[in-house]
């Protein structure tokens, strides 16, 4: 088919997708000297995000509804297979059917060793395309599984629809990439439009394991810098997976991208839950939020609405106005750890295998290993983030009274007092002892811990609520924790606990 042939079809049916059904056998009467109703079937196939259509049952296309995405979603347990697939197939191709064993093997391992040394050390990372194949085997299954988490929040919240456009920058060899299509993709015949900044080697992993994208999905990468990269248009979800550590000034390029942010949409900050990337995460987000450290408060680039303001819509919620934080800020949501997959399990036992090599009884030591604990394993689903949204939405929309509840910027003024306060619950428990918790109201500037030292069913909440739910607790003594350098909020028999929306 010829360019214009193609474009004759296109054209017709933008102009008959809002006055009637398009019927294919009625369009191939549009292109000058006919053409097979199949082939313009084809094309509208292909073609399906861009004209914002759904192909009926009885075989003609209607405009796409806009309607919220609401996949069933109960967690997630391991990679699908099909992904998989693909990345053993790349690891072949590369390295061998054997790429687990052997020089192969090593080379993987000793690539994942040096992302986590640098990663450690908070040196920039580079990816050659070996390095991106090690960081996939190593980062995304566990990435995978956070994104959906993340977008979960939102859903739950009916704050995504379809048609969705989506910018994921700095999208790596595709965790995130994977993880955020096949969410939506349960939700329907949700049409997405999916754009990825990655100028790394990286971006021919991204490439090979998007090509199972299905025809409602348009997919493009860029391969430049998030700074070098202009922004085009409007996104409802603004992605940053594990990039901002990466960004030489974070700050600016998330100011140059929200006002690209569609007046419902969010943007996404994730980092690793490990400290350094995870205070960066919080210190990116105060930055663009409230302006600590900064000029001033606003997130606007040049030629941006200089009046624009932002809202962190999850988890660090702002609870008193005109308040904001400046405390530490790790904080981070843990979920449940994935099957092992299998890629990470053949290449750990690759290196199990190299290090009893000469050991009569290798196999048996091998066997008795716990193969999900190895050092090539990463099954654990820890992570930091952000939400942050232009219309001042918040995951809970709650002011407290002054009248009634202290602000945790006061707390040094209470210490020894019994207070009652409204707070975030901001981690999972801290303690192998007393259950601990870090808390947050938006008004700290130290770190605030809630410590449960005698648990009745009217302080139960405290463990039953979950990473980022708002509490009102009651008759908590405030005290200092020289030790810690923090304040602790103890919840005892004198205590209630409340759960707040």
């Amino acid at each position: 088919m010829s360019a214009s042939e193609r474009e004759t079809i296109l054209d017709s049916a933008k102009y008959l997708r809002n006055v009637r059904p398009i019927d294919p056998e009625e369009l191939a009467e549009y292109v000058e000297g006919g053409t097979h109703p199949a082939v313009v079937r084809q094309v509208l196939r292909e073609h399906l995000v861009e004209l914002r259509l759904r192909e009926r049952e009885d075989g003609t296309f209607v405009p796409a509804p806009e309607e919220p995405i609401t996949p069933a979603f109960d967690g997630v347990e391991s990679v699908p297979r099909e992904h998989l697939d693909r990345l053993e197939g790349l690891l072949v191709e590369r390295f061998g059917p054997d790429w687990a064993d052997g020089e192969a093997g090593d080379a993987l391992r000793g690539e994942i060793r040096k992302l986590k040394e640098r990663y450690y050390r908070q040196h920039p990372v580079e990816y050659d395309y070996e390095a991106a194949l090690g960081y996939a085997l190593y980062h995304l299954p566990a990435y995978y599984a956070a994104i959906q988490y993340l977008l979960d929040e939102l859903a739950s919240a009916g704050l995504l629809s379809s048609p969705i456009r989506v910018l994921d920058v700095g999208a790596g060899v595709g965790g995130p990439a994977l993880g955020l299509l096949d969410y939506v993709g349960g939700a329907g015949e949700v049409l997405a439009e999916y754009h990825a900044i990655e100028p790394s080697a990286a971006a021919d992993v991204l490439e090979a394991l998007l090509e199972g994208a299905g025809p409602t999905v348009d997919t493009t990468i860029h391969r430049t810098s998030a700074e070098a990269f202009e922004p085009d248009g409007e996104y409802d979800l603004l992605l940053f997976a594990n990039v901002l550590i990466e960004l030489s000034d974070p700050v600016e390029v998330l100011r140059r991208y929200l006002p690209h942010l569609a007046a419902d949409g969010s943007l996404v900050a994730l980092s690793p839950a490990d400290k350094n990337t995870s205070i960066n995460l919080r210190e990116v987000e105060r930055a663009v939020v409230d302006g600590v450290g900064n000029d001033d408060g606003r997130a606007a680039d040049e030629g941006g609405d200089e009046d624009q303001a932002y809202t962190a819509y999850a988890p660090e919620l702002r609870l008193w106005p005109g308040e904001a934080p400046t405390d530490r800020g790790w904080s981070f949501d843990r979920k449940p750890d994935l099957t092992v997959p299998e890629l990470q399990r053949r290449l750990d036992e690759g290196r199990r295998a190299r290090s009893d090599s000469g050991n009569a009884n290798a196999e048996s030591v091998t066997n008795e290993r716990d193969p999900a604990t190895g050092e090539f394993v990463n099954r654990d689903v820890q992570y930091s983030y952000s939400i942050v949204r232009t219309d001042g939405r918040r995951r809970v929309d709650i002011e407290p009274s002054p009248e009634r509840f202290a602000k945790l910027a006061d707390t040094e003024s209470h210490v020894g007092e019994r207070v009652d306060c409204v707070a975030v619950k901001l981690s999972h428990s801290l303690s192998e002892g007393n259950p601990l918790f870090r808390m947050g109201d938006g008004s700290q500037s130290t770190d605030h811990y809630a410590v449960l030292t005698r648990e009745t069913s009217l302080n139960r909440a405290l463990l039953d609520a979950g990473y980022g739910d708002v509490l009102v607790l009651e008759g908590v003594l405030a005290l200092w924790n020289a030790d810690e350098e923090a304040y602790n909020l103890v919840v005892d028999e004198e205590t209630v606990v409340d759960r707040v929306g």
